[in-house]
């Protein structure tokens, strides 16, 4: 496997926001904690550990011992879940929703950086013992954004309808997404793997949640992956004095609302992830998950005939702590609230929305986790490679956008020069002259001088183009083979992350692809890494 990388700022598929953040702008501090360097963990591991009360691990431990129960546990997620009940362990987090089949690659990327970043910090820190964890999104409801995957090119999709938090849902019905799977995997040792993968992890349990939290386990188990679900009752409990405060006092509207102006005022380009509302809390029961707002002095639950007094709603949430569910805003300070956590790894979308949030941890009084861009990473195979070479392309021109990359190699390619930047610099320079002699004879002709010199550059560059387009027909085959590669390493002009499914790199390296992932990529590295196999 040789490695190799490039700067997230020169892929062109990260925000300004994110890149900001990569390169410590000074503008962007008040936005974050501390930046994710090795060194930093130290006063991160301080802070939290002052900051975490002691009750809450028991609390955790025996939550997670009750959620695994009926699952095969390997030995390393047993020993790092009893870890959690002491003062020294910490979690390492990473998140995301139940996507079928893991949905796109990145899946597997988040988590990978998530059990490194834990193996580098227990190295760096013998004195402590550092968790992997996925936090899985089970009270999401959005089932449109996590009923598919893509395979071949092809939308492998789960149609049924659905409502209330996605967790819950059955799994029945998904015995056709099998018998849709199953030819497209082919009949390969490795096919028969993922097969039999699916067929454990969605025929054999009964929500969607176990099948994730199996699927999660087979793939990562070993590695000693801690699988959280937070909608439990025994870990709301320890929500409920900040979801007072949310749906009662609406601390975190007006918190997040004032970073989002502050980082607004830093940059016009940074664009906002999520806007809070005045309640970040959803009512869940009985297959419905819906906003509770504030209404004539009255909290309603949309779309339904519930509603509550003040004092009916603090009782609700003492007796009930599992019938409320926090939003994007408020998910992320539960996430703090009940696991001992130093650091967040995400990708750029959701670390964007985090940087609206430490004002808001401020207030509530809970630590502010360090935040870490995951892994990115292009796959490219041994025949991609061969293809590449033939081309003599380089891997930072197929990050280019397609216009651009096809224009830039027809130029480095052609036996003719089709740049005249030369030939626009001594037009400039010609008309130089004729400004000076119409400032000294009638100013009158400025306009004029001024026109004629628009209209040559524009006729250089019409030239320029037709000789390009010219030029394109002419090496018609180099260019379709420079689009086909950049197509199949990008498909549908996205990251190959985005839109692939690890079962498209199984079927080529099969039980290899984990391991494979876990020696090459670096969490600290800062570089969008490309592996080539």
């Amino acid at each position: 496997m040789e490695v190799d990388c490039i700067p997230f700022k020169e892929t062109g598929y990260f925000s300004k926001l994110i890149c900001d953040y990569l390169d410590q702008q000074e503008s962007l501090k008040p936005f974050y904690n501390r930046f994710p360097s090795a060194e930093n963990f130290k006063e991160q591991i301080k802070e939290k550990r002052g900051n975490y009360p002691a009750a809450h691990r028991k609390v955790l431990v025996e939550a997670l011992k009750g959620q695994y129960k009926g699952f095969e546990v390997s030995e390393s997620t047993q020993a790092n879940i009893a870890a959690l009940e002491k003062e020294n362990s910490f979690t390492i987090v990473t998140g995301h929703q139940l996507n079928l089949f893991t949905g796109p690659l990145y899946f597997l990327y988040k988590i990978v950086s998530t059990l490194n970043l834990a193996k580098q910090l227990n190295d760096l820190y013998p004195d402590n013992h550092f968790v992997p964890v996925y936090w899985m999104a089970t009270e999401d409801h959005d089932f449109d954004e996590i009923n598919y995957f893509n395979l071949h090119g092809k939308k492998i999709q789960w149609n049924r309808s659905a409502s209330g938090a996605v967790g819950a849902l059955s799994t029945e019905g998904l015995d056709a997404v099998f018998e849709l799977l199953s030819p497209e995997l082919g009949n390969t040792g490795n096919a028969e793997e993922l097969k039999k993968l699916f067929k454990k992890a969605y025929l054999e349990h009964s929500t969607l949640t176990d099948a994730t939290r199996y699927l999660a386990n087979a793939l990562f188990g070993e590695e000693g992956l801690v699988i959280v679900d937070g909608d439990d009752k025994a870990l709301k409990k320890m929500l409920i004095p900040y979801a007072e405060k949310d749906i009662l006092e609406h601390i975190p509207y007006k918190a997040v609302s004032e970073s989002i102006t502050k980082l607004s005022e830093v940059s016009s380009d940074y664009s906002i992830q999520v806007n809070p509302r005045e309640i970040n809390y959803f009512y869940l029961k009985d297959e419905i998950r819906e906003r509770i707002v504030k209404k004539n002095g009255k909290f309603h639950v949309l779309n339904t005939e519930i509603s509550f007094s003040a004092e009916e709603l603090k009782d609700e949430l003492h007796k009930y702590p599992e019938r409320f569910s926090p939003n994007v805003i408020a998910r992320p300070l539960y996430q703090e609230v009940i696991l001992p956590n130093l650091c967040y790894i995400g990708g750029g979308g959701e670390l964007a929305y985090w940087l609206e949030l430490k004002s808001y941890f401020g207030e509530m009084g809970v630590t502010f986790p360090m935040l870490l861009l995951r892994n990115s990473v292009l796959v490219i195979t041994k025949k991609q490679s061969e293809k590449l070479e033939k081309l003599n392309l380089k891997i930072s021109h197929l990050f280019l956008k397609q216009h651009s990359f096809i224009n830039k190699k027809i130029r480095d390619i052609s036996n003719i020069d089709i740049d005249f930047s030369p030939q626009k610099k001594l037009l400039e320079e010609q008309f130089k002259d004729l400004y000076e002699l119409a400032q000294q004879t009638d100013k009158s002709f400025l306009g004029a001088v001024k026109a004629q010199e628009v209209k040559q550059k524009k006729g250089l560059d019409a030239l320029e183009k037709r000789l390009l387009k010219a030029q394109k027909r002419k090496l018609k085959d180099h260019v379709v083979r420079m689009i086909d590669i950049q197509n199949e390493l990008f498909p549908n002009k996205s990251l190959q992350e985005r839109q692939l499914n690890f079962s498209e790199l199984y079927l080529e390296m099969g039980d290899a692809l984990i391991p494979t992932l876990l020696d090459s990529l670096n969490p600290l590295s800062g570089d969008f890494t490309i592996l080539k196999y």
